[in-house]
């Protein structure tokens, strides 16, 4: 038979939503199986050359594991393999407060060398950082339930290295916890105060049965939110997406709520929703008129950019940042979107989500290439490409909360380890949680 030369060829079918996230979270995670070193555990900061271990890398790398092995990724052997490497590393690791040590007190040097483990780029000791650590040896412990030898060392170390940390300390006889602490500077002169991703350092330091926070020091810490109402919209404020979604990787806040939120009639999970809101009402309205952006096109927080410099384009000065944190609706914002942070939404505002990342495939081949998203990308760049400025390389936080919320959306897994947690529960119910699956 004769095909017509009239006949139209079917377009292709429209990938389905199942499959798209297993392309995208996959290619995230495959992020910790190539940053790895064998001989430590630590994962990269991200692939650029040289680039330093983060804690707080880490920390993702440890709760993407058992999301490999859920989804046959990695086997579970290896998982448990590599998990134990890395805990073994931090439990013996030197814990002197040394300029060239790996911690002090508990807490962890927010950089590490990849090789051997010290501190490097005259990092602060985290506390944040050493959370975001600990909730992935947490979540580890919450998984690796079986009864082998090497399970039972991952439960062991994991406790043992989360009873360590002297959290007491780190308030520095402040209200709130500070922000870091230097070999020989001593603390940083500011704490952790205003909303920020600081929820699940609250609720681990003050569960601590060793060194806890004080009673106080939660409530002393909402004290200094910030409650707004961004275009009509009622919401806890913090302008960088990232803050609404890094706790959240770790606790489901559906329903959960302490005495703020009580008080406001909302939660934090119904809070990023408004945030989701938010950031796509900005784009779409657009304010500085940079390229791409619209209710579809959006994503400003933390991430990298396309470099310190101001530029005239199109007859305006436009001011453009390296690694920042951008916000929403009051800025910095230099046209650099997260190609990422959307779909990291999935849990809040799927449909916003899927609508996002169809659109970035669909406008922009170059920032999806091989499914793998990068840091960030600014379509008002027009001179470096059709995408605009590209990030080079990938950065481990950025894949890490992507592995995590897709599969809190698509299974709840990383939310029901930690479900499991003893210490997570009792910090939340300590900082006077109440409801949800408390």
């Amino acid at each position: 038979m004769t095909r017509s030369i009239h006949t139209i060829p079917a377009d292709p079918p429209m990938e389905s939503d199942d499959a798209l996230l297993d392309r995208f979270q996959r290619a995230a995670f495959g992020y910790f199986l190539e940053t790895f070193n064998p001989a430590n555990g630590l994962s990269a900061d991200n692939t650029r050359p040289g680039a330093p271990s983060s804690i707080a890398v880490v920390g993702f790398a440890l709760s993407a594991y058992p999301v490999g092995v859920e989804r046959g990724w990695m086997a579970r052997d290896e998982a448990a393999a590599r998990t134990l490497t890395t805990l073994r590393f931090f439990w013996n690791a030197r814990q002197d407060g040394g300029a060239d040590a790996t911690g002090h007190n508990g807490f962890f040097y927010h950089f590490l060398d990849m090789a051997t483990g010290a501190r490097v780029w005259r990092s602060e000791l985290s506390p944040i950082d050493t959370a975001l650590l600990i909730a992935g040896m947490l979540t580890a412990a919450a998984y690796f339930m079986e009864d082998t030898p090497a399970e039972r060392e991952i439960r062991t170390l994991a406790d043992a290295i989360y009873r360590r940390v002297d959290w007491r300390w780190a308030q520095a006889g402040q209200a709130t916890v500070r922000q870091g602490w230097k070999p020989n500077s001593g603390f940083l002169h500011y704490g952790w105060e205003g909303y920020s991703e600081a929820i699940l350092l609250y609720a681990l330091g003050l569960a601590s049965p060793t060194h806890p926070l004080s009673d106080a020091s939660y409530v002393a810490w909402t004290e200094t939110y910030q409650w707004e109402n961004i275009y009509d919209q009622d919401l806890l404020y913090a302008g960088p997406l990232f803050i609404h979604l890094f706790s959240h990787a770790w606790i489901d806040f559906a329903g959960l709520r302490d005495r703020f939120m009580r008080e406001k009639r909302s939660d934090y999970f119904e809070n990023s929703r408004h945030a989701v809101w938010i950031q796509r009402e900005y784009a779409r309205r657009n304010p500085h008129g940079y390229l791409g952006y619209d209710e579809n096109s959006w994503g400003l927080t933390a991430n990298d950019g396309p470099g310190s410099k101001t530029l005239r384009i199109d007859g305006r000065k436009r001011r453009f940042f390296s690694y920042t944190a951008r916000g929403v609706p009051y800025g910095p914002d230099d046209g650099t979107l997260a190609p990422w942070a959307p779909l990291a939404t999935l849990p809040f505002a799927s449909e916003c989500a899927f609508l996002a990342l169809r659109r970035l495939c669909a406008r922009h081949p170059r920032v999806v290439e091989g499914s793998r998203l990068p840091s960030g990308f600014n379509p008002t760049l027009t001179e470096a490409g059709p995408d605009g400025w590209v990030s080079e390389g990938y950065f481990g936080l950025d894949q890490g909360i992507v592995v995590l919320m897709v599969e809190n959306h698509r299974s709840g897994l990383i939310w029901r380890l930690m479900q499991r947690c003893p210490y997570l529960g009792q910090g939340l119910r300590r900082a006077d949680f109440r409801g949800g699956w408390l």
